[in-house]
């Protein structure tokens, strides 16, 4: 009787053991796999319309591309506009979380904001979009939220430096940033990185202290 009873106990530890860690487990799978076909939906989805354009991309023409049907598809996002936009989050963020990177490394102020400026010039260099995607793009409202996070890493590098002795004290940081991402704009028409890097120069020279 004491063999049976012990068994039974060992059978009924594994059973609560089994029913605590399996669905942990299984909704892990699940959305590692979600947000495996939402990676891919974007990706197919912006090279299509780089390769089409815009008005030319249909969901039907997404989820053939990926490799899912249309209902899948449309479980993740209500038309072509909606994942664009999603797409656009994720790059922005990247951008964000790379240039974050740049103003926290070892290094003077100076030098973290010259490494900030080359890498936004660049970004700015490397978005050719279409005028029209431009538009459905930068119109949504996260746009906003992260050019004011913009701001705030190349402000937060321009008060460090100014207080360094090494970026001109008699304007305000708020105004020194806002001037350092208007004069970067002009990248995305520049025909190389090498015009990139003379423009970031320009503008660093604008930033010297007054003598």
């Amino acid at each position: 009787m004491r063999h049976c009873v012990s068994v039974k106990s060992i059978c009924l530890d594994s059973v609560v053991l089994y029913t605590w860690v399996v669905p942990k487990l299984w909704n892990q799978t699940i959305e590692a796999h979600r947000a495996a076909v939402r990676d891919a939906i974007l990706e197919t989805t912006w090279a299509l319309v780089a390769e089409h354009g815009l008005r030319s991309v249909t969901m039907s023409q997404i989820a053939k591309k990926t490799g899912i049907g249309r209902a899948t598809l449309y479980k993740y996002f209500p038309d072509v506009e909606a994942i664009l936009l999603a797409w656009h989050q994720r790059h922005v963020a990247g951008h964000l979380k790379h240039l974050a990177e740049l103003r926290d490394q070892p290094g003077d102020a100076r030098e973290r904001l010259e490494a900030v400026l080359s890498a936004y010039a660049l970004i700015q260099h490397k978005q050719r979009h279409a005028t029209e995607l431009a538009a459905l793009l930068h119109r949504d409202e996260h746009v906003a939220q992260a050019q004011q996070h913009l701001t705030g890493i190349i402000r937060d590098l321009v008060k460090m430096a100014t207080e360094a002795g090494d970026v001109r004290g008699d304007i305000v940081p708020d105004e020194l940033a806002s001037y350092c991402l208007c004069a970067l704009a002009a990248a995305s028409r520049l025909p190389s990185e090498a015009a990139v890097g003379r423009l970031v120069t320009v503008t660093l020279a604008g930033l010297r202290p007054l003598a």
